[in-house]
């Protein structure tokens, strides 16, 4: 059985007793790639940060984690990129997606939030969406800070989301892997995306 949760998290619990563990102050990150260029531009974030944070070269779905991040539109649509490849693995998460940003945020989700919704799966729970453009398909401006935004909305909720019955997001999530965030149709170079993440990372978790 899974519980609904508060409007300010968005995000469900299964009673699985995971709520009296010891809560971690930082999640493991697991940062994914496909390309060699964008694997390349995540090592400087592993090389920077402080925390546990790896690459992974390949499929964010081939990683062993709580939770995936789905960089996507403020409506969650997820009919491109690696949206449609969680759609396709998890075939009810859009609708968990689009219901949650409708009951939450009245239908569009701003840039800078994120909600979380169970995908239907033991290993990946959770899936974390959050925008890194409003229109499915956007193309970014050069000099955008879209995916600072996304990282950042996703570790804020990852840190501070309380599920049902006051029982810590972070509880329950401990290993986090992320795509490239705004890389593909977006337009956003990976060495641009990768020092936004760490900035984000940097103002939510702290400094060596």
């Amino acid at each position: 059985m899974v519980e609904s949760v508060t409007a300010e998290s968005g995000t469900h619990v299964s009673p699985n007793g995971t709520d009296d563990q010891v809560s971690p102050h930082i999640p493991d990150l697991v940062l994914c790639a496909v390309e060699e260029s964008l694997a390349r531009a995540w090592q400087t974030v592993v090389d920077s940060v402080d925390g546990s944070a790896r690459v992974h070269r390949g499929s964010v779905l081939d990683v062993e984690a709580d939770a995936v991040v789905s960089p996507t539109n403020s409506y969650g649509w997820m009919r491109n990129g690696i949206d449609a490849v969680y759609a396709r693995a998890f075939p009810e998460v859009q609708q968990e997606v689009r219901s949650a940003v409708l009951a939450y945020h009245g239908g569009e989700l701003p840039i800078g939030q994120a909600v979380v919704v169970p995908t239907g799966e033991i290993t990946p729970a959770w899936l974390i969406s959050t925008p890194t453009m409003r229109e499915p398909g956007e193309e970014l401006p050069e000099h955008t800070v879209h995916p600072y935004l996304a990282a950042r909305a996703v570790f804020l909720r990852w840190r501070d989301g309380k599920l049902d019955h006051g029982v810590e997001l972070r509880r329950v999530v401990r290993t986090i892997a992320m795509p490239g965030l705004g890389t593909g149709s977006g337009g956003v170079t990976p060495e641009t995306c990768a020092r936004q993440v760490a900035v984000a990372w940097t103002e939510v978790f702290g400094t060596r």
